[in-house]
């Protein structure tokens, strides 16, 4: 674990929030929200370049972890100011709060606990019981009407919420995919930590989609073919051009829109983006596989977590799966624990189905 990064996660991409900071139309409140916001990021990224405590801070969080219990959660308000309280407003068992947010915060930590021990017998986000942390009503510039973003930080172990500027986002904590998506992060980190770059960022931001994807059709009782396959869909408070931030399904979830333009990712490696942007396209070419997972899932039909869901969880605990982890590497281990994970008929059915998914996005060929 030494070598990771520790990177904020976000929701949010950074050129969206660029793309609104430096429109022409956007109303000036939006627009300083979005540059805010950005520049906590900065900040943290900056800070995460010193990294020495690290480790100790891991060792610290499992070792609380062992003697945790079951689904243990701690929410934080932090009254739209850059601190974070030592206090809870409510903790697991406590009493609900007046406070949408904080009670949105609690119930979408336990839907997603609930998914990760119901469905892949996993206990918490580390698999040894990590407690749930979330902070509520962040916002690092006083001055500024909202803080456009919510993020996992691994380095603490722990989930922010902004409030949005209720002119281009709304409450994060109002999105169950967005809470679900974020503490998928996490999940990552202790299973698989990929590299926030390159094609290992874009794994790692696909991972946090397809589980939080999977989170919400779990709780809505939702088959492959009745699921909507977006993600960030109730972010946006005015009218939108588009269906959602981002959308695993063909095509793009929003387009020609005036201010956010068109979506940015591709759904087949002829469209790989290869520019510096974005660390080198996470959020970008997260398309590519995250497409990939919904043509297996919708090849294999019924729950997207009973077949599809299972192998994905397998590969990231297979140990398979390198901190600089490419495309074909993650996808040649798809199909490897497909092969390995299901009786002889569905077992084929399922590798032909994921082999199918990873060649129709160009990552892999029908022979390999």
């Amino acid at each position: 674990m030494s070598q990771q990064e520790y990177p904020i996660c976000g929701f949010v991409p950074s050129y969206i929030l660029e793309a609104i900071a430096t429109s022409s139309t956007a109303p000036e409140e939006s627009k300083s929200a979005c540059k805010a916001t950005l520049e906590h990021k900065h900040k943290c990224d900056a800070h995460r370049n010193d990294t020495s405590s690290v480790p100790q801070t891991l060792q610290a969080s499992l070792s609380t972890a062992n003697d945790t219990p079951g689904l243990q959660r701690r929410i934080y308000d932090c009254q739209g100011k850059d601190e974070f309280p030592k206090k809870p407003v409510r903790s697991e068992g406590g009493e609900r709060t007046k406070d949408r947010q904080v009670t949105n915060c609690y119930d979408g930590f336990k839907i997603t606990y609930d998914f990760y021990s119901t469905v892949f017998g996993r206990k918490s986000l580390d698999g040894k019981g990590m407690p749930l942390l979330g902070y509520v009503h962040f916002k690092p510039d006083e001055d500024v009407v909202g803080y456009n973003n919510a993020y996992w930080d691994g380095q603490r172990n722990r989930m922010v919420f902004g409030d949005g500027d209720h002119i281009y986002f709304d409450y994060l904590t109002d999105s169950l995919d967005v809470i679900a998506h974020e503490l998928s992060h996490g999940f990552v980190q202790y299973s698989s930590p990929l590299e926030y770059y390159e094609q290992a960022g874009a794994l790692n931001e696909s991972c946090a989609d397809v589980f939080g994807c999977m989170v919400e059709q779990w709780h809505m009782r939702q088959s492959s073919d009745d699921a909507d396959w977006n993600l960030g869909q109730t972010l946006f408070p005015v009218a939108f051009t588009g269906s959602a931030l981002r959308t695993m399904k063909a095509g793009k979830a929003y387009a020609g829109d005036p201010v956010l333009r068109t979506d940015r990712q591709p759904k087949h490696m002829k469209d790989y983006y290869a520019g510096e942007d974005d660390g080198r396209g996470v959020h970008i070419n997260s398309g590519i596989p995250n497409h990939a997972f919904y043509l297996a899932a919708k090849a294999i039909g019924g729950n997207s977590w009973e077949k599809a869901g299972q192998v994905w969880y397998r590969t990231m605990t297979s140990g398979l799966i390198p901190y600089r982890c490419d495309f074909k590497t993650f996808a040649e281990a798809t199909v490897k624990i497909a092969g390995e994970s299901f009786g002889d008929g569905d077992g084929a059915a399922v590798k032909k189905a994921i082999l199918g998914a990873w060649v129709n996005v160009g990552v892999l060929t029908a022979s390999d």
